[in-house]
């Protein structure tokens, strides 16, 4: 009987452990915190979007860092696959707007919960509040894995132990250094899905939430991200849906590069804008042009608008033609520049990882280490939000279980 160390016990991990159990493997998971899936607790507001109900094709156009490696491991364990293994284990499954597959007791913990009783019943030998300090190879394999309460003699190791991001659920990047020591590259951890500082003071909008707004990311002036959906002002800048989404197109790119551009209205064209703020204002006579868009837009966002189209404190009778128009440009293209992103701590994922081209796509095992395997965060995948960056940690853990 071979013997299979997996080192982290979050999502990758549980299911590369299930696995590897099923194929009569002795496997031991360890896990340096208290508890197992401690960051899945979190995700999905407590939630858990386990995966997105798409085909194979729609999940690898939401892959941001290199899908084509994903392209052959996610047919072989699809999001479809994902549902039918937790149905199967008795996890009840709902899907929500965008595709988004949640538990449906909406329970993050119940995730972890059928995760840790089927390991139980794959008999997994689980060790929690250890921590692995050291994969030994020899002549080119996997020999032992010494932790800081004993050393095991093994045959291969699937490292799942996450990136950076939300340190305090164990994301410290211990994994980094077990494949560094390994002879890998790491491909330099970037935040991903997170908020964005910009070089405009938004603390007067500090909780104001924009839905049905579209936002334009631009790169060296090639438009690179536009999307419809829900954003939000921060005492930093911005953040929210849209926002955590273009930060994974941005995070290797100079802020100079980068330009947002906000649509307030992208249902309206310019025309039919311009034609509601003439009814708006003719509605308004004697008022100013501040009190002439109440309707138009959340009052603390007009300022903000105003500054750069009209004299807030003008009468509506007194604006002209072309400062209406202004006021259509601005609220059709609101300009945001970039100052950093936020970091990487708070981000939902890293970016960067282990270099893809080391790894079998195959396997997931390590082409330079024989029974080495990569599973989860720790690779230099990332993807959008909806359920898409557990579904690789679960393909990546199944196919590294199955192989390791």
């Amino acid at each position: 009987m071979r013997t299979v160390v997996v080192t982290g016990g979050g999502a990758a991990g549980m299911i590369a452990a299930v696995f590897a159990a099923r194929r009569g493997n002795r496997v031991i998971l360890i896990e340096k915190n208290e508890k197992l899936g401690k960051k899945l607790y979190i995700t999905g507001k407590g939630r858990c979007n386990l995966t997105n109900d798409c085909t194979p094709e729609e999940f690898l156009e939401n892959v941001v860092s290199n899908a084509k490696f994903l392209s052959g491991a996610i047919r072989a364990f699809s999001p479809q696959n994902t549902q039918d293994f937790f149905e199967e284990i008795g996890l009840k499954l709902k899907t929500e707007r965008g595709n988004r597959v949640f538990p449906l007791s909406e329970k993050a913990s119940d995730v972890t919960k059928f995760l840790s009783k089927e390991l139980e019943k794959e008999k997994v030998e689980i060790a929690l509040s250890e921590k692995v300090e050291k994969i030994v190879y020899r002549n080119g394999c996997v020999s032992e894995v010494l932790t800081d309460k004993r050393e095991i003699a093994c045959d291969s190791v699937v490292i799942c132990t996450g990136g950076l991001s939300y340190p305090a659920t164990g994301s410290t990047g211990d994994g980094y250094l077990f494949a560094r020591a390994a002879g890998h590259t790491i491909k330099e951890p970037k935040p991903a899905l997170v908020g964005i500082e910009t070089k405009e003071n938004f603390a007067r909008l500090q909780g104001l939430s924009l839905k049905n707004v579209a936002l334009h990311a631009y790169l060296n002036g090639k438009s690179v991200f536009c999307e419809t959906g829900e954003m939000l002002f921060t005492h930093f800048g911005i953040s929210g849906p849209l926002v955590l989404s273009v930060s994974a197109l941005v995070n290797r790119s100079a802020p100079e590069e980068v330009l947002f551009k906000l649509d307030l209205k992208p249902g309206l064209t310019e025309e039919q804008l311009y034609n509601r703020i003439e009814r708006d204002f003719a509605e308004a006579k004697g008022k100013t042009v501040e009190n002439g868009m109440v309707k138009l837009m959340p009052s603390r966002l007009i300022d903000f608008i105003l500054a750069r189209a009209a004299d807030k404190n003008k009468r509506v009778s007194e604006i002209s033609n072309a400062e209406k128009r202004k006021i259509v440009s601005v609220m059709k293209g609101f300009e945001i520049r970039m100052l950093r992103l936020r970091p990487i701590e708070e981000a939902v994922i890293t970016a960067g990882g282990v270099n893809i081209k080391e790894v079998n796509p195959k396997s997931m095992e390590s082409k330079l280490i024989q029974g080495l395997f990569f599973a989860g965060e720790v690779l230099d995948l990332d993807a959008f939000t909806g359920g898409f960056n557990l579904q690789i940690a679960f393909t990546t853990g199944y196919i590294a279980g199955n192989h390791a």
